[in-house]
């Protein structure tokens, strides 16, 4: 089992920053890949990004390649993403997500491809 707490939401105007984070606790000695999913009212649920659990690949959705970074600390069990230049359409609410791996160096970007979740964090961007 693996627990997933998100923080670092909140309300920005455009063109600023937010970094959220993500605490991972339980089983994670075992490795762990970690993505970041959104899901805005009335929308399905889609990938931000992925890092491997390495930390030595990672994966953007083309919306958000040059404006968001995904970066993990293994000795603290965090996943960490840096939002940049934020654009009202980025508004959601933000997921932590993560699955066991055997392999250290693959990310993943499905969401059905992750078995643990957090709670959420609410990212609001005024124009």
């Amino acid at each position: 089992q693996v627990h997933l707490v998100e923080s670092g939401g909140g309300l920005v105007q455009a063109g600023g920053s937010l970094r959220l984070s993500c605490a991972a606790s339980g089983q994670t000695s075992n490795n762990c890949a970690m993505g970041w999913f959104r899901q805005a009212p009335g929308k399905e649920r889609e990938v931000v990004a992925a890092i491997s659990w390495s930390g030595l690949d990672t994966y953007y959705t083309d919306s958000v390649k040059g404006r968001f970074t995904i970066s993990r600390d293994n000795a603290k069990n965090t996943v960490y993403l840096q939002m940049n230049t934020l654009k009202p359409e980025d508004t959601s609410v933000y997921y932590c997500a993560a699955r066991f791996t055997s392999v250290g160096r693959r990310y993943y970007s499905q969401t059905g491809e992750y078995r643990y979740w957090g709670q959420g964090t609410q990212v609001t961007v005024s124009s």
